[in-house]
């Protein structure tokens, strides 16, 4: 099963998995310098880190190197420790402020 993922990855040219994580990074980047909701931000900062994954993957599976591989689960770590704090701070704007609006953050001052 698993040298069949690497054959149909190796099958794409590396060119594409450049160019496909750029074009995801560039919109996950977009969205977080253009956008207020922190719900939005959370999820561009997801996609950022997934295209970063797929372009380590891809350089992994074209030079038969699986420390790549292991890179991208510890980001997969701390994609998942960043949403947990994240949606931590959204929960208490959303009880202090009754907003999502990361203008907002300023008013949850002590």
């Amino acid at each position: 099963m698993e040298e069949g993922i690497i054959t149909a990855i190796r099958a794409v040219p590396l060119d594409h998995y450049v160019l496909l994580s750029f074009l995801l990074f560039s919109i996950g980047a977009a969205g977080v310098v253009m956008r207020r909701n922190t719900i939005i931000i959370l999820m561009c900062i997801e996609l950022m880190f997934n295209s970063v994954n797929l372009l380590l993957t891809a350089f992994s599976a074209h030079h038969s190197d699986p420390r790549a591989q292991v890179f991208v689960f510890f980001i997969m770590l701390v994609a998942a420790a960043e949403v947990t704090v994240g949606l931590s701070i959204l929960v208490m704007m959303k009880r202090n402020v009754d907003s999502v609006d990361v203008n907002q953050l300023n008013r949850l001052k002590g």
